[in-house]
């Protein structure tokens, strides 16, 4: 037991003492959380934060700036993530079942340039 005036020490039960049942809750903590995601479980997605939001607010700002324009309205920026989410997932749903068809796991740059073509964006210096 620490004495009066002692710091006691983290093996003693002081600060940052951690105990073998904890550590081995926290191991057992992260290997479910880890074959949750490897499942593809609900609750592991659930934590997911959304990838659109990486689209930063500066970024876009540089491409609108580079483009020409002056000035931004402050709700261009959402709307904008809005209009990229809708395209991305009709474009990304395309490709995979441009894969899928010729059954395929592994997306080519030939299925990127068939789904762009399929959506009237013809992409040149690929093929196709």
């Amino acid at each position: 037991m620490p004495t009066a005036g002692k710091v006691p020490l983290p093996a003693e039960g002081g600060p940052g003492a951690s105990s073998t049942a904890s550590r081995r809750e926290d191991v057992l903590t992260r290997q479910r959380r880890q074959g949750a995601r490897q499942r593809g479980c609900k609750e592991a997605q659930e934590g997911a934060p959304d990838n659109i939001q990486g689209i930063t607010k500066p970024a876009m700002r540089r491409l609108v700036l580079r483009s020409g324009v002056k000035r931004i309205s402050g709700l261009i920026y959402e709307e904008t993530r809005n209009v990229l989410n809708v395209f991305l997932e009709n474009f990304i749903r395309d490709a995979v079942t441009y894969t899928e068809h010729a059954k395929r796991k592994t997306v080519t740059a030939m299925d990127v340039v068939f789904a762009l073509k399929h959506q009237e964006h013809t992409h040149y210096g690929f093929g196709g």
